[in-house]
């Protein structure tokens, strides 16, 4: 009789992935439904609930960390059709790629780490701004000088959405493309495309958390590779 060798990830893979995506559906099918009904609020109760669920340095600061979860379930505006239909395909293929609970890992570990990295760069920035603004304080002659509050515009950001997990699952999926050839040029290309943003002069701190997550989905990729090819192999049966 033939032997059959079969690596121990492949068996356990083969039933997490393949199966028609259901949870990228209706996650993106959630996400716009919840954007058309915040639309029709007045803008002030709009902008006050978008702000509660935002990962902004002052709900971050004051310990409010459920926010890390809630704002992958808002977004500022509808979805345009061209992005939710990317949204929907890459996380539709990770799903069918790797299974649901793999694919939501990838999502989660990219939204959540991004969004701790980035507050973790503003807190920064806005330490060595206030310190320098005490600094020219009080070196200052004129009457009433003072520090001015440094942050106060991004402390309070509406920062929501499913960009930041987006990013991180299309880098892992690049990474996970079977020929070299096209994952070196994919994960390349999206790297130069994640960095673009964040060279230019207006760049935002969001467009530095798209890099951040596109990063992290990448290392998590090639983790992930590297995981499977060390995956042991079961010495082949023989029928006696």
């Amino acid at each position: 009789m033939r032997s059959t060798v079969r690596s121990e990830g492949g068996s356990r893979g083969g039933s997490r992935g393949g199966a028609l995506p259901w949870v990228a559906p209706l996650y993106v099918g959630a996400l716009q439904l919840g954007a058309c009904a915040t639309a029709r609020l007045p803008v002030r109760r709009r902008t006050e609930l978008l702000r509660a669920h935002s990962t902004n340095v002052a709900n971050l600061r004051a310990g409010r960390w459920g926010t890390l979860a809630t704002s992958a379930a808002f977004v500022e505006e509808p979805l345009p059709a061209a992005y939710g239909a990317a949204l929907l395909a890459a996380l539709g293929t990770a799903e069918a790629r790797w299974g649901a609970g793999r694919a939501a890992a990838v999502f989660a570990a990219g939204h959540v780490g991004a969004s701790l990295l980035v507050y973790a760069g503003l807190r920064a920035r806005n330490r060595a701004r206030g310190a320098a603004a005490e600094r020219a304080a009080a070196g200052s002659t004129g009457p009433g000088a003072q520090a001015r509050p440094a942050g106060g515009g991004t402390a309070h950001a509406v920062d929501v959405g499913a960009s930041y997990g987006f990013y991180a699952t299309l880098g892992a999926l690049a990474v996970s493309l079977p020929h070299r050839g096209a994952r070196a040029a994919a994960t390349g290309g999206l790297l130069a495309l994640g960095a673009a943003p964040v060279v230019r002069r207006g760049r935002t701190f969001t467009d530095v958390g798209h890099l951040t997550a596109l990063s992290l989905g990448v290392a998590i990729g090639v983790a992930r590779g590297a995981g499977a090819a060390g995956t042991p192999i079961r010495a082949p049966r023989t029928a006696t």
